[in-house]
């Protein structure tokens, strides 16, 4: 019934729930009990029947059918048993497994996140994880439970009578066949299904998070138009499954149906020539439907069992794709903590890198040294390779050639966390949570206290609007930040990256999309940062950066300048040429 790829999944998902055996194990005790009283409930029909109503003898007749309704107390009370425990471990079994999940998943390479859609990673989490919780390990224990009583009652039943037995057993072998068939086909089917879904999820997502944009271009029929695509796909491949579904549910009810005619017409006959008894035959009926029912509902159960597994081939991706660093031969933490513990020299040594092994280089050759107490400056158009540099040196990236050396050690033998105290990140795309504006500085950190937040904000000079505010740095954010200026939330960002405490600090493009007024505070945070700290920043406005120690000029992944700001004009090359854009960009009048 299982294949290898399944039985794979069995024991990944048996691997979690290990730690909640007990209740396993104490639902799947009930098995025995469950299939003596299937076995008992046929018996005592045949004791009542036969040996007290055909021979009209009451005498103890009631013990028989008080032992009947304690049968069926018996049983209600095992199934209800069986039933919680194995709902319960499959529970704490999926608790357990989201939570590995995420701690992978916010550990994953920063690569994975540039790849897949958050819309695809977060179905993962949810839906595909619940469709496993809700039905993996009961369809899982209910099929051998099933499996094994219908054996067990078909041995009784060739034990009872083997010329009514095998009316059953030849109608068996087509059941099954069909049965098998379905099985693949559903398997086929709810890998598209969970896929469709997925993809559908992720591409909502990215939707909703840019619905203004949507509504701002009149895009709303294109959006839901390929939206669409995605949902008639689910559609047509969630109908095959009903399909199948109705057809194998309706195949085995007449099957049941047909053996049953069969068997009353060829019981009778045995009944009226006294070779078998009224009982026999009652409970012979009786337990026909015991033994179809489970086949039938093999259907459903299989169902459950196939989107199981494609939820698993989805889940499966995140549990083997490699974590940061994983399988690495990194330094041990003891050896290059001390080395590590201030910043001395960040050197760029003939480091190339491409995305792809078979994707062009975006970088050829760099080579630099940013020593303590020095600044500098990325310039070049979009493209040329500056903040794949920065990814770099963030391990965003790590497959690189060459070699980068921070405090002479090799930067892709040093685990995140050995390095990550050194620097101080301000990215172009501003991400901010739904909490306050401290929140927000701190990310929720115990070691950076209230006094920190503050000072930080003052040394960007965004307490000038922050101690404006109501609540001021209680002050709740709406989602990303809506409730503030674009230029505002520019200054929350810089504020985060100085309470972090970095030695060095990485500033992406810190002044884009901003107000002039806020572009001021900011060139004046950055003027100060320049002379009290090391930087490496990343500029098209080149006003900012013109008091760094050296500027890189980067033309398709190569450095083709390099030098200070008066050495480069001296030079009247790209980066002059960029000068005189940037001068003109600036003193262009405004137009009302």
């Amino acid at each position: 019934m299982l294949k290898g790829i399944d039985v794979k999944y069995l024991k990944h998902f048996f691997k979690f729930a290990k730690k909640y055996k007990g209740s396993a194990i104490l639902g799947i005790s009930m098995l025995p009990l469950t299939i003596a009283t299937s076995l008992l409930f046929p018996w005592l029909i045949i004791q009542v029947i036969d040996t007290h109503l055909s021979q009209e003898n009451t005498n103890g007749m009631w013990l028989y059918i008080m032992a009947l309704v304690g049968v069926l107390i018996v049983d209600y009370i095992v199934d209800t048993t069986y039933s919680y425990n194995l709902r319960k471990t499959g529970q704490y079994t999926i608790t357990d497994m989201r939570s590995v999940l995420v701690d992978r998943v916010l550990r994953l390479p920063r690569s994975y996140f540039d790849n897949t859609p958050n819309g695809v990673t977060l179905s993962r989490l949810t839906s595909d994880l619940e469709t496993i919780g809700e039905t993996f390990i009961q369809s899982v224990v209910g099929l051998v439970r099933d499996s094994l009583n219908t054996i067990a009652l078909l041995v009784m039943m060739l034990f009872i009578d083997w010329q009514l037995t095998l009316i059953v057993l030849v109608i068996m072998p087509p059941v099954m066949y069909l049965t098998m068939y379905v099985r693949n086909r559903l398997r086929e089917l709810h890998l598209t299904t969970r896929s469709s879904l997925a993809r559908g999820i992720g591409y909502l997502q990215e939707v909703i998070l840019g619905v203004k944009t949507v509504q701002l271009y009149r895009a709303e029929e294109a959006v839901e138009q390929k939206y669409k695509g995605y949902t008639d796909e689910f559609l047509k491949a969630q109908k095959k499954v009903n399909k199948y579904d109705a057809v194998l549910f309706s195949f085995i009810s007449g099957i049941t149906s047909i053996t049953v005619a069969l068997m009353i017409w060829y019981g009778s006959g045995q009944v009226l020539e006294a070779s078998l008894t009224l009982g026999v035959l009652i409970a012979f009926i009786n337990t026909l439907e015991k033994v179809f029912v489970p086949i039938r509902d093999f259907t459903s159960q299989i169902a459950s069992i196939q989107s199981s597994f494609a939820a698993f081939d989805h889940i499966e991706e995140l549990f083997v794709e490699p974590i940061e660093e994983e399988g690495r031969d990194l330094q041990p933490t003891h050896k290059v903590e001390q080395q590590l513990k201030k910043f001395v020299s960040l050197e760029f040594r003939n480091v190339s890198f491409r995305y792809k092994d078979d994707a062009p280089y975006v970088l050829k050759n760099v080579s630099f040294i940013l020593e303590k107490g020095h600044q500098i400056a990325l310039v070049g158009s979009t493209g040329s390779g500056k903040s794949t540099i920065m990814r770099l040196i963030s391990k965003t990236y790590q497959d690189y050639e060459g070699s980068i050396l921070l405090n002479g050690i090799e930067l892709s033998e040093v685990a995140i966390e050995d390095c990550a105290h050194l620097f101080s990140l301000m990215m172009q795309d501003v991400h901010l949570f739904e909490e306050t504006i401290h929140f927000n500085i701190a990310l929720g950190k115990t070691g950076i206290s209230r006094e920190q937040v503050e000072q930080a904000s003052r040394y960007v000079y965004a307490n000038s609007f922050i101690e404006q505010l109501p609540q001021g740095y209680d002050f709740p954010l709406d989602k990303n930040g809506a409730n503030l200026s674009v230029g505002q939330t520019q200054l929350i960002s810089f504020a985060r990256a100085v309470a972090q405490g970095g030695q060095v600090m990485m500033l992406d493009e810190a002044t884009s999309s901003v107000d002039s007024i806020t572009e001021d505070l900011i060139q004046k945070a950055m003027q100060r940062l320049f002379k009290e700290k090391t930087v490496i920043a990343i500029a098209h406005r080149l006003s900012t950066v013109r008091h760094s120690d050296m500027i890189l000029v980067l033309e398709k992944g190569e450095i083709v300048e390099r030098g200070n700001h008066q050495e480069l004009v001296a030079q009247n090359g790209i980066y002059a040429g960029l000068l005189n854009e940037s001068t003109l960009q600036s003193s262009a009048p405004e137009l009302n």
